[in-house]
């Protein structure tokens, strides 16, 4: 294929390995894997962590293609950086690291629920879209599937896109499955404002019951609906070529793994599965 994006690892994934061993020698890993793209995300931008990061880059040929910006706190009185109160040194990280991209991770929580605080929210964060445009910066709101509840028959993420002209979306979508709706359906109408796009799979595990001890229905009904997980790329049940190719048709640039729990297995190892599988369904040039 001559057209082609480029699969990096959401940093999420890495943050405890972060932590043991620092980012450069998690870059150093991620690049001896074949890996060299990646999206910041849980990771403390300290001056040292964004030194080892520069480094890093520069040193296994690492693109730092995505950073995380929360617009504002989650909860009241959590501590980290804002664009509303940090602007100016969120802005600089990314000049230091070459990066054009900032995603919101999440809708805050205290907005959840409400029609009327979700949207201005949403405009709150085309306000500061328009505001990172003037340093060449673009910023993009990730998706999980609460943005899928409907208000008068239109779902929140379409709503929040009808109510912004600057933002993007990072489509995530294991948890636009887990929403109710099609990844490739909902990919293709947000064609023209996603460049970022998740590639996380969605497994049905098996139930996690012991069956000897007497029936309890309370238990049961937990663990009958709590059977979803977060899989390896290929290792679950989306049709990832077609997901890929939507992603590319609606001008997609970046695809980052991602699996937000690894059930016990090392990262790394999961790392090496989805690339594996990526590699056999003909993406190997994809990740340079």
């Amino acid at each position: 294929m001559d057209k082609k994006g480029l699969i990096g690892v959401q940093m999420m994934m890495l943050k405890d390995k972060v932590a043991e061993v620092g980012v450069y020698e998690v870059f150093k890993t991620l690049n001896a894997m074949g890996y060299h793209c990646v999206e910041i995300s849980q990771i403390p931008m300290t001056e040292e962590n964004v030194s080892q990061m520069k480094q890093g880059a520069k040193d296994f040929d690492i693109k730092i293609a995505a950073m995380s910006a929360a617009v504002e706190p989650m909860m009241p009185g959590i501590p980290g950086e804002y664009l509303s109160s940090d602007f100016d040194k969120i802005v600089q990280d990314c000049k230091t690291l070459g990066c054009n991209y900032l995603r919101i991770g999440m809708l805050p929580m205290t907005r959840m629920g409400d029609y009327d605080k979700s949207v201005e929210f949403a405009k709150l964060a085309d306000h500061y879209a328009e505001k990172l445009a003037e340093h060449d910066i673009k910023l993009y709101y990730h998706n999980h599937h609460i943005e899928f509840t409907k208000y008068n028959g239109e779902t929140l993420l379409d709503i929040i896109k009808n109510n912004t002209k600057h933002i993007g979306f990072e489509l995530d979508v294991h948890w636009i499955q887990r929403g109710g709706m099609n990844p490739v359906d909902v990919i293709k109408r947000f064609a023209g404002r996603v460049s970022l796009i998740h590639l996380k799979d969605y497994r049905i595990g098996e139930i996690d019951l012991d069956f000897s001890k007497e029936f309890d229905h309370g238990e049961f009904k937990t663990a009958f609906t709590s059977v979803v997980q977060f899989a390896e790329v290929g290792e679950g049940t989306l049709d990832m070529p077609a997901i890929i190719e939507a992603g590319l048709q609606s001008g997609g640039q970046y695809f980052f793994i991602e699996q937000d729990d690894q059930y016990g297995k090392d990262p790394y190892e999961c790392l090496e599965i989805s690339r594996d599988n990526l590699y056999a369904m003909g993406y190997k040039e994809w990740f340079h």
